[in-house]
This record gives structure tokens, C-alpha cells and sequence, in this order.
């Protein structure tokens, strides 16, 4: 038996944390796997302050440092000031240094773009370097004011000495294992392309790094099996591994969806990235999403906490259902997966939704939260 921890989360997360277990509950013992499954709480966000003071207690990083599945709700993250983003201090204390997210359509859902049935992407999003490191000084601060100084001692680069400062640190090692775990998902899932997005003609030092480090570890390891583009353009077989301009390829997967498979890609452009493919597909309440490390997987929905319809039985749970289904195939578990994916088209398509995918479609039924989950449950048990 597998153990899977699971954190509810702030905001709705609680909602759509027990509308998703009970829907995975339900298709394991369809598929009689119920008893594979073993699922433990732990504390973290504003539930564990009331209960313990902390955020983020001490006996949930020890259990979590164990363990090989588990999945999140959104939790809290104040804006500009207060507790570091706890996301963040999670990717970081347990090296989870892939933010994978598969995006596709489900038939169904109106959508911005003509042919959103085009976007079929996974993003491996790296985790835990560039500016989301988190090295930061404020404006005016004597630690800002102290590095100022010694760029304009030192390296003669003069800043305005009232600015913040930010570090934006990326390594080989770093970028390496995010692109070699894109590399091979690519092989085991026979897909076509792996690009890599960076902004690597600015900076050139940093995204440029990632960009010439990807087509270095493709030619060291896989060699065999990955190539080139102008290699492809005089005829030899493989995966194609492509690099694109970060700002370019926002054009590209609007207008050329269907030529991108994989995209590896840095932090900051991946939080972007990811967004935005969500929102030609109907949102980000569809979009699932894992943090994983070599050792911890950490599936958590893409969205926020929303508090503003906290409580009232609104939210859309298909993002934490899905980011489940996701643990799922991991598992071992795939045809269960596919069956959840199957139940969710379906019950999209018979036009019973959340409040968020009704208002992007026409004669559509608003059901809450809970009921959306009992629909999905009776469309997988049919």
C-alpha cells in the first residue's frame, strides 16, 4: 500500500482537496484499486498557524522528507511583505526542481483561440533557481546600498542608488537535470520536439547558459536519439530538439501550437508560459501541475487560493482533480487516470460546470463544486 499525504491548503483548497479525493476514491474502487491507497493529512498554510503557530510545522517537512506522493491545495502568500511564498520554501527545502504541466484541450470548453484543440504541450518548468531563488534586497536598504557600491567599485557599473536589488543565479547543474527530465519524458512518451524557451539574447550569461547547456547534455547523453533542427532539415531521424526566444514562442503557441510537444524552459518564463497555454484551453481551473524532486513528487492544482469565493461552494476542482489523475499514471495507475480524464470531458461537454467554465460557454448549467464532483463520479461509473 501506498501512502499519499495530502495538505488541503487556504482558501478553496479544502473545497476542491475533498471534492478530488472522493472522485479518486470513487475510480480506484471502480477499477478495484481502492485499497492501493493510503491517504494522511498534514498541516501547512493558515490551518496549521491556528493549530500549531507555525505555517509550516516541523512534522510535516519530517514526514514530507520520507515521502514519495503527495498532493496540495493552493496556500496563502501574502503580497510584498509577511511569511516567504510557502510554495517556494517547499520547491526549495526538498529540491523539487521540476514544475511539470501538461496542458490540453477538453472538448467542451469555449476558448479564446480558433483551434485550442491544437494544444496538446508538457512544460518542465525549472523550480528552484533564477530570480525566484529569492535573493532580494529592498529599495534603499543598507544590503541594496552595499551591493551597489561594490558593482561600481569593483566591475564599474553604475545603478541608481535608491534601487532594489535582485540575483537571478542559474547553474548547468541546475538546468541539466530540468532539461534531461524533459528529454526523457520525450523518449518515453515518443513525442516529436523539445524546445528549449529562454531569453538567451539578452541575457546571455544566465538564459543563454540554459539554452547552450540543453544542446550540450543532448549531445553528451542522448545523442543517439536526439537531434538538431538543421540536422532534421538534411534528413536524419530522432526527437527534434528546437530553442526558441522566450517573447517569440508566446507567438508561436498561438499561432503554431501543433508544432511544439515539449517545452523546457527557466523559472520565470515557465511560470509565464504555463499561464498562458492554460488560459487557450479554458483556464487555469483545468490546468494540473506537479512539483517534483528525484526522491518527492508534490501535485498541487495551478491555481490561487481565490478567497474571494472561499467557503462558497463555487470553485472549479478540475485542476486538483486532474494534478491527482496526474500522481495516478505515475503510480502506475494510467488507465484509472485516463478514466478520470474521460469522466471530466464528459461532464464538460454535458454543459454542467463551475461558475469559471459557464461564463466561457453558451446554455451552460452552473453546478457548485461538490455537485460537479458527484457528476464526474456518475459519468465514471457509467
Amino acid at each position: 500500500m501506498e501512502t499519499v499525504y495530502f495538505i488541503a491548503g487556504d482558501g478553496i483548497g479544502p473545497e476542491v482537496m475533498t471534492v478530488a479525493i472522493k472522485v479518486i476514491k470513487e475510480a480506484l474502487k471502480i477499477h478495484n484499486f481502492e485499497k492501493k491507497i493510503k491517504w494522511q493529512e498534514l498541516l501547512a498554510g493558515e490551518k496549521a498557524f491556528q493549530q500549531t503557530g507555525s505555517y509550516l510545522p516541523e512534522e510535516t517537512l519530517k514526514i514530507l522528507k520520507q515521502a514519495r506522493f503527495a498532493v496540495k491545495g493552493p496556500l496563502t502568500t501574502p503580497i510584498g511583505k509577511g511569511f516567504r511564498s510557502l510554495n517556494v520554501t517547499l520547491r526549495q527545502t526538498f529540491d523539487l526542481y521540476a514544475c511539470i504541466r501538461p496542458i490540453r484541450y477538453f472538448q467542451g470548453i469555449s476558448s479564446p483561440v480558433k483551434h485550442p484543440e491544437k494544444v496538446n504541450m508538457i512544460i518542465f518548468r525549472e523550480n528552484t533557481e533564477d530570480v525566484y531563488a529569492g535573493i532580494e534586497w529592498p529599495a534603499n536598504s543598507n544590503e541594496a546600498k552595499k551591493i551597489i557600491s561594490f558593482l561600481e567599485k569593483e566591475f564599474q557599473i553604475n545603478l541608481n542608488p535608491s534601487a532594489g536589488i535582485g540575483l537571478k543565479p542559474m547553474t548547468e547543474q541546475g538546468s541539466k537535470r530540468l532539461i534531461k527530465k524533459a528529454i526523457e519524458y520525450a523518449l518515453i512518451h515518443n513525442k516529436k520536439s523539445i524546445t528549449l524557451v529562454h531569453k538567451g539574447n539578452i541575457m546571455k550569461y544566465t538564459e543563454g547558459a540554459f539554452r547552450d547547456w540543453g544542446y550540450k547534455l543532448a549531445k553528451q547523453e542522448f545523442s543517439n536519439s536526439i537531434i538538431t533542427e538543421q540536422e532534421a532539415k538534411q534528413g536524419k531521424q530522432g526527437i527534434i530538439l528546437k530553442d526558441r526566444i522566450a517573447d517569440a514562442m508566446f507567438q508561436e503557441v498561438l499561432l503554431r501550437p501543433e508544432e511544439y510537444d515539449v517545452i523546457a524552459t527557466t523559472n520565470l518564463n515557465g511560470d509565464y508560459l504555463s499561464d498562458a497555454l492554460a488560459a487557450q484551453v479554458g483556464g487555469l481551473g483545468i490546468a494540473p501541475g506537479v512539483n517534483m524532486g528525484d526522491s518527492l513528487a508534490l501535485y498541487e492544482p495551478t491555481h490561487g487560493t481565490a478567497p474571494s469565493i472561499a467557503g462558497q461552494d463555487k470553485a472549479n476542482p478540475c485542476s486538483m482533480i486532474l494534478s491527482m489523475a496526474m500522481m495516478l499514471e505515475h503510480m502506475g495507475f494510467k488507465q484509472v487516470a485516463q478514466h478520470i480524464e474521460k469522466a471530466i470531458e464528459k461532464t464538460i461537454l454535458q454543459k454542467t460546470v463551475t461558475i469559471d467554465l459557464a461564463s466561457q460557454m453558451k446554455e451552460a448549467k452552473v453546478v457548485g463544486c461538490k455537485e460537479f464532483g458527484d457528476r464526474v463520479i456518475a459519468n465514471l461509473e457509467q
